[in-house]
């Protein structure tokens, strides 16, 4: 009879025992940083005079070619019957450079789309495709890539839905 009442303290005394290595360890707070920091103060320039504003006109980036070393494959198209603009992404032997592909349609309508095939999470993959809804005009694409981080544009193309 002792030994089961002795089994049943060295029992409570050992739970107890961890319950109070959990208080202290700190395993029960709450989670959060528990760290603040001190608020900063910005200053903020006044503000500039006004003047009057001019249209500023991009000076326009001519077409470049990517280094042989980084050299990688796109499949740029216009799709029927939707006219939906295509850019699909086959890798090549520069694909360890590739950090983001860009591609920005000016559609005949006016409206001038962007996409990118880097979402933040990760580079872009063989495979990857960008879709932009197009129009039945004619619509202006440009393909940028940033590679071993220098952003080059490699493509600069107008599409038209082909009727045959």
């Amino acid at each position: 009879m002792k030994a089961i009442y002795m089994q049943k303290t060295a029992v409570a005394l050992a739970c107890s025992l961890l319950v109070l290595c959990a208080l202290f360890s700190g395993c029960t707070s709450p989670t959060g940083t528990g760290t603040t920091r001190a608020p900063t103060t910005v200053s903020t320039p006044p503000p500039a005079p006004p003047t009057s504003e001019a249209t500023v006109i991009p000076t326009p980036v001519p077409v470049e070619t990517l280094p042989p070393e980084q050299d990688v494959a796109l499949v740029l198209s216009k799709q029927r019957p939707d006219s939906s603009i295509h850019l699909l992404y086959n890798g090549g032997k520069g694909e360890i450079f590739v950090q983001n592909i860009m591609m920005k349609a000016t559609l005949s309508n006016g409206q001038v789309v962007q996409q990118y095939m880097n979402n933040g999470d990760r580079k872009p993959r063989r495979g990857d495709e960008l879709v932009i809804d197009g129009t039945r005009g004619t619509d202006f694409v440009q393909v940028y890539i940033t590679s071993a981080g220098k952003t080059y544009k490699i493509r600069e193309e107008s599409l038209v839905l082909s009727y045959l």
